[in-house]
């Protein structure tokens, strides 16, 4: 199923790879004298700006797994899966309120060295292996197979070749230039990923409405599908075992949320490198903004095209246009790359480059960080250079990237491919969850109870597997569980009495600025009205 790619589509894919490439070497260069460091490579020499901070969230976040695999949700069940994105604003206001003045304040680097300050070197360890197996198996795999389905889908390139190009070209820059150079691109591939987005989603409503405009065609789309627009799906619902009703709003989307967030390197690696904490606070308080607008851009593209799929006259006008190849029920994530074809000659090749590329070079990254800072330094190096830790970095990248490659193109019989994330990163978050809050906000947690809470939370995990529960119930419970394990064996082990390395929490790390207070509320209240009015 292939879309027609013009010369001029092919000519601004090439060039947007060309700008792209250009601009991560440029910036991520050597300066006259001065050999690129550590801190230069895994946090951007801790020089950016707050609204590089903000489109770097967003451009490593909605690559590929949001824009091929959200809106094959959206085809699939509807504005239900948005809560992902408008509870993601509301997490990253309490990341910047509460999670970034500590991690700030104690100077980290990467969030396995949190653990490390907190806990124990042991700990640390494990919690590093999780997160690289998860990048690896999960993250990389996941993001190299959706971007290659897009390049099969759109311009017939098979898979394997596909995950090779992607792989290389993402290496290409983020290798050589460390977070810099990821950094920096992402500002130019947000734009172009919001652009593309809102003109997809502008056509495909238009082209419903049989040219009347958006307005019309959200009316047209409301009338034909209002299941689809309800935030919170019956428990009669096919999709009920995704998203589970209230328990979206008050159960397993919190543990997904919070950890993606707050303890995610690839995502908080970008705020560790601002200027200062106000300034990566203002970058949040962006990032959380441009969230609200996301489902707007992957998710009702995806209940149109589920509208004009069942709709014979629709399907009928289409064809006399010449669009074809239309995605079955059964093909849910094909349908953001068939709707590539509304676009007009260029602007397919555009609004395709920006989609599959930009997460993965944050990935791998934040992939090699962790190796290189707490893998290789703590156990194989320690007294590693610069020039030896930068390498170091590059190399393992390289690895991680070829690992990916492999298993991508095994994952081509998942139908879902955004819930699949979910699903496995599940069985690993909420151990983190737990862990880092009760290691924030309670003194009396202990590194012996992390260790077990930590270790017993994938046999907690695995066994809810067994069950007909929503896998999101299921990543809750886990989380709440490990927490009782975690406190149980804290409270045995230390009889009431606050750990040693217990943090000290005053009022005035938690002072937020009045930009961040006002925009937050702002933030707050739109939510309200959206779930308010999308309620059912």
């Amino acid at each position: 199923m292939t879309i027609d790619f013009g010369f001029w589509d092919y000519l601004i894919f090439v060039a947007y790879a060309v700008l792209i490439l250009g601009v991560g070497l440029w910036v991520s260069r050597d300066k006259k004298g001065h050999e690129k460091n550590a801190e230069d490579y895994f946090l951007a020499s801790k020089s950016l700006p707050w609204w590089a901070i903000g489109a770097s969230l967003i451009a490593a976040n909605i690559s590929a797994e949001q824009f091929i695999g959200m809106s094959g949700s959206g085809f699939a069940l509807g504005l239900a899966i948005a809560s992902f994105e408008w509870m993601a604003a509301l997490t990253l206001i309490i990341v910047g309120k509460y999670f970034l003045p500590i991690f700030i304040e104690k100077g980290l680097c990467t969030i396995p060295e949190f653990v490390e300050k907190r806990f124990s070197t042991n700990l640390k360890t494990i919690l590093a292996v999780f997160w690289i197996a998860l990048y690896v198996f999960v993250n990389l795999a996941s993001v190299l197979y959706l971007g290659s389905l897009a390049l099969e889908t759109i311009i017939g390139v098979p898979m394997v070749y596909g995950v090779i190009g992607l792989g290389l070209f993402a290496a290409a820059y983020s290798l050589y230039g460390g977070l810099s150079a990821v950094a920096w691109t992402d500002v130019i591939q947000v734009v172009f990923l919001v652009l593309g987005g809102l003109v997809t989603t502008y056509l495909a409503l238009n082209t419903v409405s049989d040219g009347q405009g958006v307005i019309e065609g959200l009316k047209v789309v409301y009338d034909a599908a209002p299941d689809r627009f309800s935030m919170i799906l019956e428990e009669g619902n096919p999709e009920f075992k995704n998203l589970p009703g209230i328990g979206v709003l008050v159960g397993g989307l919190w543990v997904a949320n919070l950890y993606y967030w707050g303890f995610n390197q690839y995502i908080i690696q970008r705020t560790l490198a601002a200027k200062s904490l106000k300034e990566s606070q203002k970058g949040i308080l962006l990032a959380a903004g441009l969230k609200l607008v996301i489902p707007v851009i992957v998710v009702i593209p995806g209940i149109a095209a589920y509208v004009m799929v069942n709709d014979p006259e629709i399907m009928a006008r289409l064809g006399e246009a010449g669009l074809k190849n239309l995605p079955s029920l059964e093909q849910a994530d094909r349908a953001y790359p068939w709707l590539l074809q509304f676009l007009p000659t260029g602007m397919k090749g555009l609004a395709f480059a920006a989609a599959i590329v930009s997460s993965l070079a944050s990935m791998l990254n934040s992939t090699s960080t962790i190796f290189t800072m707490d893998i290789y330094k703590q156990y194989i190096n320690k007294n590693a250079s610069d020039k030896q830790t930068v390498n170091v970095g590059r190399l393992s990248a390289g690895v991680a990237l070829v690992i990916a490659c492999i298993i991508a193109p095994l994952l081509g019989g998942i139908d879902q491919a955004f819930q699949f994330i979910q699903e496995y990163t599940g069985i690993v978050s909420p151990c983190i969850l737990a862990v880092f809050m009760l290691g924030l906000f309670w003194k009396k947690t202990t590194n012996k109870a992390a260790i077990i809470g930590a270790l017993a939370s994938i046999p907690i995990a695995v066994a809810f597997k067994v069950t007909t529960m929503p896998w999101m119930d299921q990543m809750g419970l886990t989380a709440v569980l490990t927490m009782v394990v975690i406190v149980i064996v804290s409270l045995i082990q230390h009889k009431g009495k606050d750990d040693e390395k217990a943090i000290e929490i005053t009022k005035e790390l938690f002072k937020t600025s009045p930009l961040f207070n006002i925009g937050s509320f702002a933030i707050m209240l739109i939510l309200v009205a959206l779930y308010t009015v999308f309620w059912k």
